[in-house]
């Protein structure tokens, strides 16, 4: 088992969050990886609920807000539907994925962890008027 490391960064390289999960399996597909951090960063949400949400995509009903999502009322996440959400972000290109310096390009492409521990996921925020 190993324990893997996620960590948000902006476009720039500049690390805006991190976590650690541990007894991860040595070998996982993309898709089940980006999955099960988001499912765990609604758990930890739903923990302690509130109306601000630091996570990967933007919740329904939620305004963005530097660096978080700022909710109505503060609420439970439904973790399956923030990851299906994060796979459909990926699919529009909505943030890159880097496997230790390798950026990952589909959902399928298994992740060697122990060669490769840390996550990291780059959020694209569009251009303004382009």
């Amino acid at each position: 088992m190993v324990t893997v490391t996620f960590r948000d960064e902006t476009a720039t390289g500049k690390p805006r969050a991190e976590f650690a999960l541990p007894d991860l399996p040595e070998s996982i597909s993309t898709r089940e990886l980006v999955r099960l951090r988001v499912r765990e960063e609604a758990a930890r949400h739903n923990a302690a609920p509130s109306h601000h949400f630091r996570g990967l995509v933007k919740p329904t009903d939620a305004e963005t807000e530097l660096n978080s999502y700022r909710m109505r009322t503060a609420r439970r996440l439904d973790g399956e539907q923030q990851a299906d959400a994060t796979e459909a972000a990926f699919a529009r290109n909505g943030f890159l994925l880097l496997v230790g310096d390798r950026p990952i390009e589909d959902l399928d492409t298994e992740i060697d962890l122990i060669a490769d521990p840390v996550v990291s996921f780059v959020k694209l925020v569009p251009l303004a008027g382009g």
